[in-house]
């Protein structure tokens, strides 16, 4: 007996970078869809070096959403990390402080960004990753039933030769409202 649902869905955020020399970016978060083709909400990028990750695109819905970029970090000694990029659904990891601080992670199930790591001595403090793709839809005369993924958060990237790790990205959500005549 259901009319008409409604659908609200991000993907997950990408990874923070680590600081230091060779440190790794932070992992790509994952796609949440809903249906085998009908809406994607795409995962945020994962930060490279100093570099703040891309955010996510999203499709199928009547208001499809780019998710943000992450803040970038620095190339020089003694400065902060990126900021993981906010969302709809929570803020971004908080930037690594110039002590080489970790960067944080997202709020958990909010497809937002993880943070960048910050450097000491060792140069390169970490970007920030991007936040997922976001959108709504409505979809009248429902199926029974439709296949779904959850995108993961982004992984942090790992410490570099004297810096620390960035923080992971959060995870998508869906939502799914039901309406009944």
């Amino acid at each position: 007996g259901c009319k008409w649902i409604e659908v609200e869905m991000i993907g997950g955020g990408g990874g923070g970078a680590g600081s230091g020399t060779t440190a790794g970016g932070g992992g790509a978060g994952g796609n949440t869809t809903f249906g085998s083709s009908l809406l994607a909400a795409n995962g945020g990028a994962g930060a490279t070096n100093a570099a703040g990750g891309a955010g996510g695109s999203a499709s199928g819905g009547y208001f499809n959403k780019a998710g943000a970029s992450g803040g970038h970090g620095s190339g020089i000694t003694n400065q902060w990390g990126g900021r993981g990029a906010a969302s709809t659904f929570g803020d971004g990891g908080h930037e690594g402080q110039p002590n080489q601080a970790a960067g944080g992670a997202a709020t958990a199930n909010s497809g937002a960004g993880g943070g960048g790591a910050g450097c000491g001595a060792t140069v390169n403090s970490g970007g920030g990753g991007g936040s997922g793709g976001y959108l709504r839809a409505i979809i009248n005369n429902p199926n029974a039933s439709y296949s779904y993924a959850v995108g993961a958060g982004g992984t942090a990237g790992t410490a570099g030769s004297g810096g620390v790790a960035g923080g992971a990205g959060g995870s998508g959500v869906i939502i799914v409202t039901e309406h009944y005549n």
